[in-house]
């Protein structure tokens, strides 16, 4: 890498999972059969459609195949300390990324082109470290029901009981706090919380045209604002009725959140932790490394 960055060895997802993705992980857990329907029901089924569908129509990245995005998700993958998933790169004129793993198969990760097209290579690692943040925090079981749920209610948008879209909502809403623990992914991986929120500004009025004159330090000044809407009981209500559809926080949230973190004395704190043990090991092997 051009840059040196903390190497994260023996990061686990609850030093870094966002206090909201708790909360909402542990109400879901209180729902009697639901993590074991959908490991044992749905997941694989929904492992098998996605995997036939990246092998028929995405490209596969490997060290013969789009080396330099190999390269950056290895990377990604060596700061985080987490397997490498496979990565495919499928045609696509909306900008997104997914991942998803269940039963212990090989997990995967997609990218869409058109995601490519607009961002820098240290943006697009901030992207690749987000979607391992879903599996270095196992969100896949969860993200697989989520999936399902934005499917039914595109191709039915009256589908299902009362009953069923009152666990729309809750999943919708736990996919949302999960959305805040990878982003703190993202910024671990690369470190410079203004290339995560540099990714969350472009996917909200980003094109591969516009994405190089957009002005961050004026983002962060709109997440300021959107923010401050919050002080009123109406913008409260506002912004609640706004969200509670949606599968992500909305982006100047996001990017204000992730500025939050950033600043606290738990990033800093994680980062000299792992930075301090690092260098442990490495003096007991005889020398250390860089890379």
């Amino acid at each position: 890498m051009d840059i040196a960055k903390t190497l994260l060895i023996g990061l686990r997802a609850d030093e870094f999972r966002h206090p909201l993705d708790f909360q909402a992980t542990q109400a879901l857990k209180q729902l009697p059969g639901l993590d074991l329907a959908v490991r044992n029901l749905l997941g694989p089924v929904a492992e098998q459609f996605f995997y036939l569908n990246n092998i028929a129509s995405s490209v596969l990245v490997g060290k013969n195949q789009l080396p330099h995005l190999h390269k950056l998700l290895l990377e990604a993958c060596t700061v985080l300390d987490i397997e490498p998933p496979q990565l495919y790169i499928q045609q696509n004129p909306i900008p997104n990324a997914y991942t998803l793993a269940i039963q212990g198969k090989q997990p995967f990760m997609v990218v869409h082109t058109s995601l490519i097209e607009m961002l820098t290579l240290e943006e697009l690692q901030a992207v690749m470290a987000h979607e391992l943040g879903h599996l270095k925090c196992d969100h896949g079981v969860y993200l697989t029901l989520a999936n399902l749920f934005v499917l039914a209610a595109g191709l039915l948008p009256n589908w299902g009981t009362i009953l069923a879209q009152s666990l729309q909502e809750r999943i919708l809403e736990w996919v949302r706090c999960a959305e805040f623990s990878c982003d703190r992914a993202a910024l671990l991986a690369v470190q410079d919380p203004k290339v995560v929120m540099s990714v969350l500004m472009k996917l909200s009025g980003g094109s591969p045209t516009l994405s190089p004159l957009l002005n961050l330090d004026a983002f962060i000044e709109q997440a300021r604002a959107y923010e401050d809407i919050s002080k009123s009981e109406l913008g409260q209500l506002l912004k609640t009725a706004q969200t509670q559809q949606l599968t992500h926080p909305v982006p100047v949230l996001r990017a204000k959140e992730i500025d939050r973190w950033a600043s606290s004395k738990d990033y800093q704190s994680l980062l000299l932790k792992r930075q301090k043990e690092y260098n442990q090991k490495d003096n007991k092997m005889g020398g250390w490394r860089n890379w």
